[in-house]
């Protein structure tokens, strides 16, 4: 657990549930919508910055990220580097969230012109939540398809794309990108890339092969 989410829980919770935070009710259990996002390339761009304007970088990212998120009822799971884990109740909200900090991003002026590029990826499932937080191949899924997305894109699995297709507001619309294999799954993962103004819209998406 990171020294962020502890100190989210221990200002706005009781000391009791403090040992154990996945019991809280914030948490949703049931069928939820997960969302993972890392920075791509954040090995080069740690390079080309230098540690203090990455760690600058690197905490405005978070909070942009957060403040997204947590306006669509988004409860942050975990943070690793520059990549955190989040889950919504709602599937419309995960991917009203995602965007909303996609163009958050994109609008920031980032320091010594460099192009600050978050990859996201959601899955919708019911995993278990247990002491040690969501666990289930639904999270290893929405882990997988987050890293096939690229930096500016929003990658939604199937299960997920059939709860929003419908209801997507204007000016939103689904790209499919194929039947894909992703990495140790056994099953292969139909998945689709949200499209909106604003937002970076690649043809293609990383570290998968294509399903027969």
């Amino acid at each position: 657990m990171t020294s962020e989410l502890t100190s989210s829980i221990d200002t706005r919770w009781p000391a009791s549930q403090t040992k154990c935070p996945w019991m809280h009710p914030r948490f949703p259990t049931g069928t939820v919508t997960l969302l993972f996002c890392d920075i791509e390339g954040s090995t080069r761009l740690l390079q080309h910055l230098g540690g203090a304007d990455y760690a600058h970088v690197l905490g405005v990212q978070r909070r942009l990220l957060r403040t997204a998120f947590q306006a669509w009822d988004g409860m942050e799971v975990d943070t690793t580097g520059d990549g955190c884990f989040t889950v919504f109740k709602h599937a419309a909200s995960a991917v009203a969230a995602a965007v909303d900090a996609q163009r958050a991003l994109a609008a920031y002026p980032w320091p010594r012109g460099v192009q600050v590029r978050v990859r996201m990826g959601l899955h919708t499932g019911e995993p278990g939540l247990f002491a040690e937080g969501y666990v289930g191949l639904d999270v290893h899924r929405a882990a997988r398809i987050c890293a096939a997305a690229q930096g500016g894109q929003i990658l939604l699995s199937q299960a997920t794309r059939t709860l929003v297709e419908h209801a997507l507001p204007a000016g939103m619309r689904l790209q499919p990108m194929g039947r894909h294999r992703l990495k140790d799954l056994d099953h292969p993962e139909h998945l689709s890339a949200l499209q909106a103004a604003g937002l970076c819209f690649g043809s293609r998406i990383h570290e998968t092969r294509m399903a027969a």
